[in-house]
């Protein structure tokens, strides 16, 4: 009996194995043979990663090349904390060479988290030296111990890039800078942001116990760069531009100051300098308002400069001419307010040209009056005013001019000499680019085109023009204007010997927001030269200086020397012929019949 149940047990043991064998073998089977091309899959999927491979940021360069922004590898420095044993004599050698203080270090190198940042950039010197300083500590801990406990570890880096600019603060308010993320956040960096940001690559890896397995390595979508933007703006003159207005506005105690170079007949900007500037790779504690660019964000009422688009204005309508002779008190009245010239005076016989050459705001008046409100309403809109110029340039603003429809009765005659209205500094070159270019108004332009990665240029052809006065108008008011620069005029500081000169002063009454009200005055003066043929515009613009403030004093020294420079830079022959002479006052006129 008991030998029969044990031989039952025996066979049932003996079938259950045969059917766990039977059961195993199909499984196996079908691991190996039909399932095995999806767990390979599977086990590649959890074994392999991906990572970006950071794309560089395209250059901004002058119109030689010269860089002012560019992109430079470097290292982002992490620890992992949780293979940090040395704390302290790691803090102790790796705190000198980062420039931090040991203790915050310390403390940073200290807990369980495996990805800590130390710093989110430092050049490729430092960390090679950090490498070799911490290597050379454990080869000597090595050899002194004859092992590896007591070696320091924790430190590693990925590669990224850091934005430089070689330049400084040189045309910072048009480069802009980048944020810590490295995208744009001011000026160009900022407005082009989508132009210059590369596409980022990526790489695939092994990884095992959160480490890359080496040679695993493979790119599967390869990097690309940035494209780089060429300005308009020579280096060179963009620093004589900015050391003359630096020292303008320091000297006038003035509140700011811009000056811009730029060629009438392309629109090309060949200098746009400011000042108080910054450095735009040291952002840190600077006051967010000198990132801004006062050349096309500031407004303000142009004052005599804006007398140019009302006479312009008077003879395209066939109104006057440049000996047109205007009976000139020195004040007049409009409904209920009278308007002065600078200075009293004896009742007066001068010519346009004589009133442009002494500003007169009562010869203004009388020239605005001899054409419609809507009439010179329409020639500041062709001009550009209350319109953007289409720089480029981020938060440009257009100024303001009031409809006809909202004018007052003193509006008008406000107008004509160049108030009531507010315009940029980029707008009012933009006018007497219009001038000195024959009429015809060209889009400012600071881009030359760009680059793309696989170095191939596309030049900026997509340049607006515009005729606005008759070329006759044009060559007559620049003869005007020449009368301006001479020593019967309000701006001989301009003059530039062996070139012919034109240009007009302004000085004008500042709107202060915070009371609504007149306070200060903006100084300007814009001219061109040689103006017999323009070559080149050049403004410049001082806000709220301290002490004399008249244009002509303190902006004609800084055109002398800047435009003194542009010609002689770009090889401008020497005028050849002397001005055309048009009588200031009847005076002269009678002699020259």
């Amino acid at each position: 009996m008991a030998s029969g149940l044990f031989e039952k047990r025996i066979r049932c043991l003996v079938a259950v194995s045969l059917v766990l064998l039977i059961t195993f073998s199909i499984r196996l089977i079908d691991v190996q043979a039909v399932r095995a091309a999806g767990y390979a899959n599977k086990a590649d999927l959890e074994l392999t990663k991906k990572s970006i491979i950071l794309a560089p940021r395209g250059s901004i360069t002058d119109v030689n090349g010269v860089e002012f922004a560019r992109s430079v590898t470097a290292y982002r420095l992490l620890v992992d904390q949780a293979i940090v044993d040395f704390p302290r004599k790691l803090a102790a050698i790796a705190a000198p060479i980062l420039n931090i203080d040991k203790d915050y270090l310390e403390n940073k190198l200290i807990g369980e988290r495996r990805y800590v940042v130390i710093s989110q950039s430092v050049k490729p010197a430092i960390w090679r030296k950090l490498q070799e300083a911490i290597t050379q500590y454990n080869d000597e801990v090595s050899k002194e111990d004859g092992g590896y406990a007591n070696e320091l570890a924790g430190f590693f880096a990925e590669r990224i890039y850091a934005r430089e600019y070689p330049q400084g603060g040189l045309a910072a308010a048009v480069i802009g800078f980048v944020n810590q993320s490295g995208d744009g956040a001011a000026g160009l960096e900022y407005s082009m942001n989508s132009t210059l940001s590369g596409v980022n690559g990526e790489y695939t890896y092994a990884n095992a116990a959160g480490a890359i397995i080496p040679g695993t390595q493979k790119i599967t979508v390869e990097e690309k760069r940035g494209n780089t933007i060429r300005l308009t703006i020579d280096r060179d003159i963009q620093w004589i531009a900015q050391r003359e207005i630096r020292k303008a506005v320091t000297k006038a105690r003035a509140q700011s100051g811009t000056v811009i170079v730029m060629d009438p007949a392309t629109g090309a900007i060949l200098a746009h300098a400011t000042f108080p500037t910054f450095e735009p790779g040291k952002t840190k504690g600077v006051d967010s308002r000198r990132w801004q660019n006062p050349s096309v964000q500031e407004v303000y009422e142009p004052g005599s400069t804006g007398k140019v688009i009302t006479f312009a204005a008077a003879m395209q309508e066939g109104k006057v001419s440049p000996e047109t002779v205007l009976t000139v008190p020195d004040k007049i009245k409009r409904y209920d307010k009278v308007f002065h010239d600078h200075d009293p005076h004896p009742v007066l016989r001068l010519t346009l040209t004589g009133a442009l050459a002494q500003s007169s705001n009562v010869a203004s008046i009388k020239v605005g009056e001899m054409i419609s409100h809507e009439k010179l309403h329409d020639y500041l809109i062709k001009f550009g005013i209350a319109n953007k110029t289409g720089s480029g340039l981020p938060g440009e603003e257009s100024g303001k001019l009031l409809e006809v429809s909202e004018w007052s009765g003193t509006t008008a005659p406000t107008v004509a000499f160049g108030q009531g209205y507010s315009l940029t500094a980029m707008q009012a070159t933009s006018v007497f680019a219009t001038i000195a270019n024959d009429g015809v108004r060209v889009a400012p332009m600071l881009i030359a085109g760009t680059t793309d990665a696989g170095g191939r240029f596309s030049p900026n052809e997509n340049r607006k023009s515009d005729r606005i006065i008759s070329a006759q108008t044009a060559s007559r008011l620049r003869a005007m204007m020449e009368s301006v620069v001479s020593s019967s005029g309000t701006a001989p500081q301009a003059a530039i010997t062996g070139y012919r000169v034109a240009g007009k002063t302004g000085t004008a009454k500042r709107i202060d927001d915070s009371c609504g009200c007149y306070r200060g005055y903006t100084s300007s003066f814009i001219g061109f030269a040689p103006a017999e043929s323009p070559k080149f515009v050049a403004s410049v613009t001082i806000q709220d200086p301290k002490g004399v403030y008249y244009g002509g004093y303190l902006g004609g020294p800084v055109f002398r020397e800047v435009m003194g420079f542009v010609l002689r830079d770009q090889r401008i022959p020497l005028s050849d012929s002397g001005r055309v002479g048009y009588a200031l006052d009847e005076g002269d006129l009678k002699k020259k019949s």
